[in-house]
């Protein structure tokens, strides 16, 4: 737990940067409770449990990067004790120990240990349950740890109702270990009642399946990841000599890792779902397998070297930790994320003029406002009829096209937000068409800044446009980017 939080404290705020998806987090948080039900009815219910939770951190600790992340950190910790813990219980020291251990070195897992989202408080969640079923299974359980159990599978389904793929896993380590009538009946009870209570939240949450039309269908090499760790998983669970009847770290391991990965496979075929983040808590069982590689080679080394085979598994832990540095570096920078909805704030503060109009292409880069406010102060959101936290909403409701087009038309100077060049994507949306024609018909742009796939373009009505930067120099536009050289001025999106 330790290892695995020291990783998770280095470089934590990521240079003082925050992606749109842990921005949906930041202004959801800071919102009242009222509000945030009002916006549960609408989108997001799925992270409901999630936000709440945060606006309580939010509350007692204020709004901040440290505050945003530190509760995946932990929680991440957690999970990889509880890795520990299992591989111990079941194969011996060496075996929890590096299967703890690697849990916060898997590559996915640095991505999502530093993340303002739900997926590490699932991976606790999901080791957790499988810590107290593996209590359960050696018989030093009560009843009381059924009740536990259930109560943190539910919790982790409230979070992510995904994460109930769980126990389809655990259902195949029962079955492996031949588990005794007793056993059945109550890990049946615990289990239905999870389920049932997490139904409504499932049924409700599929009205709001929109919010997951991005994700695209599945196709044959995004199963290339899959197989890879199933093969991994695969090596480890052989090393172990697995046995039907007995509790072993395949038993657990194997079925935690290829349940979830599968699952997840069969439901992209239905729709599509397949993100691995949904999935994460399933690399519990890769770090378990992993441990038993480890442990094995420590076995293989004792009896002919004792002194030495102390050795192995920090001698695995530097090589690993070396050869993953590259990666682990690029994942604490910025550019590990698709962008940085507070890299523009400073150039929106430097290049706006009190009185200007701003405008989103598409909606959702309001994320950038939302989060930075005082940026904006002094700008009309020319676009904007209802604000996020009336709307019940992340992005707002803006009005009519032709009303903001009128809107547009009465001003002088407008600042753009929008997606760099290198992350964006064509325009689509009716309203977003009709800013960009206009913004190319009757303007011209005479500054323009990109940083961390964020752009704020600044366009002054034809005729009235000073060819200067906000420092006061000439300002040459960017031939590069679509829709920056003079007399074809455009939002710079591809497709405009």
């Amino acid at each position: 737990m330790l290892w695995t939080c020291s990783l998770g404290l280095w470089g934590l705020s990521r240079q003082d940067s925050v992606w749109r998806d842990e921005a949906a987090t930041w202004q959801v948080a800071q919102r009242c409770t009222a509000e945030i039900w009002h916006m549960l009815g609408n989108v997001d219910v799925v992270h409901g449990c999630y936000y709440l939770l945060m606006h309580a951190l939010f509350e007692c600790f204020g709004a901040g990067t440290t505050t945003l992340r530190l509760p995946s950190v932990v929680a991440t910790g957690v999970a990889a004790a509880c890795v520990g813990s299992i591989g111990h219980r079941l194969a011996g020291m060496w075996v929890g120990l590096a299967g703890g251990m690697a849990f916060g070195l898997l590559p996915a897992v640095q991505f999502h240990l530093q993340e303002g989202r739900p997926y590490a408080l699932v991976a606790a969640g999901a080791g957790i349950s499988t810590l107290l079923l593996v209590t359960l299974l050696q018989g030093r359980g009560r009843t009381a740890y059924w009740a536990a159990y259930g109560g943190t599978v539910l919790l982790s389904g409230l979070l992510n109702w995904l994460s109930l793929m769980i126990l389809p896993a655990h259902l195949a380590t029962l079955v492996w270990c031949r588990a005794g009538r007793g056993v059945w009946t109550r890990w049946t009870a615990a289990s239905a009642a999870a389920t049932a209570c997490v139904l409504p939240l499932i049924l409700f949450s599929r009205s709001q399946s929109a919010q997951v039309s991005w994700i695209p269908p599945l196709t044959w090499h995004m199963l290339i990841g899959p197989a890879v760790l199933l093969a991994i998983g695969g090596a480890g669970a052989l090393l172990d000599r697995p046995r039907a009847g007995r509790l072993s770290v395949a038993a657990v391991g194997l079925p935690l890792l290829a349940v979830p990965q599968i699952g997840l496979v069969g439901l992209s075929l239905v729709q599509p779902l397949f993100l691995d983040r949904y999935v994460l808590f399933s690399l519990l069982g890769l770090a378990l397998l992993i441990g038993t590689v480890v442990g094995s080679a420590v076995r293989a080394v004792g009896p002919r070297y004792p002194r030495a085979s102390m050795w192995v598994l920090p001698a695995v832990v530097v090589v690993a930790t070396t050869s993953l540095l590259p990666q682990s570096l690029a994942k604490r920078s910025p550019s590990s994320r698709v962008d940085d909805v507070l890299a523009i704030a400073s150039d929106v503060r430097r290049m706006k003029e009190t009185g200007n109009a701003v405008l989103f292409i598409p909606a959702a880069r309001r994320d950038t406002k939302s989060v930075s406010p005082s940026a904006f102060s002094g700008l009309r959101d020319i676009a904007l009829a209802e604000s996020p936290e009336k709307s019940g909403t992340l992005k707002g409701v803006e009005a009519d096209p032709d009303r903001i087009r009128a809107a547009m038309l009465a001003q002088r100077r407008i600042l753009l937000v929008t997606d760099a060049t290198r992350v964006a994507k064509p325009v689509t949306a009716e309203r977003d068409r009709m800013k960009a024609s206009v913004l190319r018909e009757y303007f011209t742009a005479v500054a323009d800044e990109q940083v961390r796939g964020r752009r704020v373009t600044v366009y002054e009505r034809l005729g009235s446009a000073r060819w200067v930067s906000s420092a006061g120099r000439p300002w040459t536009p960017r031939g590069q980017g679509p829709g920056i050289t003079k007399g074809t001025p455009g939002p710079g999106s591809p497709g405009t």
